[in-house]
């Protein structure tokens, strides 16, 4: 039997970049998916990339936090600590 996959689109409701080193970027932003039914999840996304020789972006690699303000805090602490 088949399995089927429901459809999520993705929606950026804010973004800010930073750009390191020659040619990389860090880019935090939050972000709602939204599924076929209509229920919606926000997220905060954590994604490294590079640019193009065009000036496009590419991303290489990226992580989901949830939306939870004692796990946006734990994160948080935990990266000024180090």
């Amino acid at each position: 039997m088949e399995e089927k996959k429901e459809k999520v689109s993705f929606e950026t409701i804010k973004a800010e970049i930073k750009d390191f080193g020659r040619n990389n970027f860090i880019e935090v932003a939050r972000k709602r998916a939204t599924g076929e039914d209509g229920t919606t999840n926000e997220f905060i996304s954590v994604s490294r990339g590079y640019y193009l020789p065009d000036g496009s972006k590419r991303f290489k690699k990226s992580i989901a936090i949830p939306d939870d303000e004692e796990m946006r805090n734990f994160v948080a602490d935990l990266i000024k600590e180090l």
